[in-house]
């Protein structure tokens, strides 16, 4: 049975992964002495006040302009339900739902309606990894095999090498989306993790970048194995309670258990039609397993843009934000990657990008019926979520409209500003699907 966590209500450079900053590294049973600069961070009992001089954001932006443009996407059902979270320098700016969570039982989307994160889930993996190697539970360095004796790649001096590092910034060598297609029907993670055997690689570890679900869950074994403790359990213990996540959980009973919860739609002849969510990739917890509202999404984007050192200390951001692989990829991708990106890179899990000269901390995520986004811009404590419950890639086009309006940049405009028609896009983009042809069931990259 699928494990139920719920909280209780109360300019940079890119390179390969041969070593990570110091400040990264940690102490654990067998590991190396850590260098002479390193010491690990006192701990905070409270949260401190937070004395910040982040960069402006423009003038003239405007948040109900912002909520305005959400709520043409959901009229006339052009998406059923969608929420948004904007927070600037340590507050929350904006925090509302549009639209309903069911065509056939309409009932409004709100602050606290929860949605599936898909791949945005991710970014908790990792960041939980990085909580974990700050006291002193793990390495970044470790390899793999220390924790999963049993861990083998198609080559024996990749699968000696491959740290936990690696697994987490999606350089394990693998080809992307591996053992997707498999996932997708349903075999056992057990048996996938086994499958990796038989994998032929694209490069040794920390080489090359290769978007992975399966090889990126293998974290949750390292949790368990360095700490004794469930994934998921750790996740609410660290990240979800510590940072007031009241309405997120882990897994498909934790979605469903929600007061109130997003349900996934696809297309169909008449419209959108209601389904009910797939249990696919909740079995990757790490990969695509948390779920959250838009009440939650507001205090992560707090805590990532630094104002919950209580719990996210400054240096720990540091590290989750480095890129470590090149995904020159990801300046392609798109329309308004090819317009705004300069460079492009995976760090923990999240992308990072040079957006007009401006780093942008990004990550997106789908499964059948649900979509996300997260954007950040770090350096002027401006951050951004949307959920929403469908597979159109409409939304998409509002994280570079947000971002641009932030910005002060004009020019481009990703989605029509009509307010009565918004369906024209400059393009139709989302973050990536997983290996299936059938895209409604499959992660993102």
């Amino acid at each position: 049975m699928t494990e139920v966590l719920r909280p209780r209500r109360h300019t940079w450079r890119v390179g390969a992964l041969a070593f990570l900053l110091p400040v990264a590294l940690g102490t654990g049973a067998g590991a190396q002495t850590p260098p002479a600069a390193w010491a690990p961070s006192a701990p905070v009992a409270a949260a401190p006040q937070v004395v910040r001089n982040p960069l402006p954001i423009a003038a003239d932006f405007n948040v109900a302009q912002i909520e305005s443009l959400a709520q043409t996407l959901v009229a006339n059902q052009k998406v059923p339900g969608l929420a948004m979270a904007i927070v600037h320098k340590g507050r929350v700016v904006s925090v509302r739902g549009f639209g309903i969570t069911d065509v056939s039982a309409a009932e409004p989307v709100d602050a606290h309606t929860v949605f599936r994160l898909a791949s945005l889930s991710k970014a908790f993996a990792g960041t939980l990894t990085g909580l974990l190697v700050n006291d002193g539970s793990l390495r970044w360095d470790n390899k793999v095999t220390q924790y999963l004796p049993n861990f083998q790649l198609s080559d024996p001096n990749a699968t000696r090498n491959v740290t936990v590092a690696n697994v987490v910034s999606q350089s394990t060598g693998l080809p992307r989306n591996s053992l997707d297609r498999d996932l997708e029907a349903y075999t056992p993670y057990s048996t996938l993790t086994h499958r990796l055997a038989n994998v032929p690689l694209s490069c040794q570890p920390g080489t090359c970048y290769g978007y992975q679900n399966v090889a990126f869950s293998l974290i949750g074994d390292v949790v368990f194995a360095a700490t004794g403790k469930f994934y998921g359990q750790e996740v609410q213990r660290r990240i979800l309670k510590p940072l007031g996540m009241n309405d997120a959980s882990v897994g498909m009973e934790g979605l469903e258990a929600s007061p109130r919860w997003a349900h996934p739609h696809v297309h169909g002849r008449g419209g959108w039609v209601p389904v009910m969510p797939k249990s696919t990739y909740y079995p990757v917890l790490p990969a695509a397993g948390v779920n959250a509202s838009a009440t939650d999404m507001a205090q992560w984007l707090l805590a990532h843009t630094g104002y919950r050192p209580d719990v996210l200390s400054p240096s720990l951001l540091a590290t989750l934000h480095q890129p470590l692989v090149n995904t020159p990829g990801e300046t392609r991708a798109s329309a308004w990657r090819r317009e705004r990106l300069s460079s492009a890179g995976y760090a923990i899990g999240w992308r990072v990008y040079n957006y007009a000269g401006n780093t942008l901390v990004f990550h997106g995520g789908a499964v059948q019926g649900y979509r996300g986004a997260v954007a950040m811009l770090p350096d002027r404590d401006f951050g951004v979520a949307l959920l929403w419950n469908s597979e159109s890639s409409l939304p998409s086009a509002l994280v570079p409209t947000i971002l641009d309006r932030a910005l002060g940049i004009p020019g481009s405009r990703w989605m029509k500003e009509d307010f009565d028609e918004p369906t024209q896009f400059v393009n139709n983009d989302e973050d990536g699907a997983g290996a299936s042809a059938n895209k409604s069931t499959a992660a993102p990259h």
